[in-house]
């Protein structure tokens, strides 16, 4: 029983080892915003390993400041548009809302920003602001109708009355 109780052990540390490897790989390709999701996946999933979630933390510490320059030189609509979905994905609703203005700003004619925008606005539960934006985004291209009413984020609205009139069919 006791050597079974550490092979399980040994194995869960190997796994933990390879995806912890895995997150360095890509933080050596610096590919700085998947890494930063593997390293958060990876603390929050093997807090027990305080010895590799250690060295995971420092590597997020440095993947999070490179990605702050990295913000330093965002130029365009599509710099501005895909780096509010890391800070999305990320949780960092403000930031991604910032970000997501500014690629507004540079192409106000992107309907993807507009609905990114409504999906950003839905996490932080400003429901007449989300929809504002996803009406802006469905007067630009009419697929985000049908995006909108399959999308596990809107669910929450789905049955809204303005939501209904924003997405429907004809």
């Amino acid at each position: 029983m006791a050597g079974e109780k550490e092979k399980t052990k040994h194995d869960d540390y190997e796994k933990a080892l390879n995806i912890y490897m895995q997150a360095i790989k890509t933080f050596r390709r610096e590919d700085y915003p998947k890494a930063c999701e593997q390293l958060s996946n990876f603390i929050n999933k093997y807090s027990e390993e305080k010895e590799l979630c250690s060295r995971a933390d420092v590597y997020l510490k440095i993947c999070e400041s490179r990605l702050d320059k990295k913000e330093e030189k965002l130029q365009d609509f599509e710099d501005y548009f895909l780096h509010a979905i890391y800070q999305l994905n990320a949780g960092k609703l403000e930031d991604a809302l910032d970000l997501a203005n500014k690629a507004e700003k540079k192409d106000p004619k992107q309907g993807k920003v507009h609905y990114l925008m409504a999906t950003i606005y839905l996490k932080m539960d400003k429901l007449e602001e989300a929809l504002e934006s996803l009406k802006n985004a469905v007067q630009i291209d009419k697929f985000f109708k049908i995006m909108a009413r399959n999308e596990a984020d809107f669910e929450k609205i789905w049955q809204d009355k303005k939501f209904k009139v924003i997405t429907k069919l004809t």
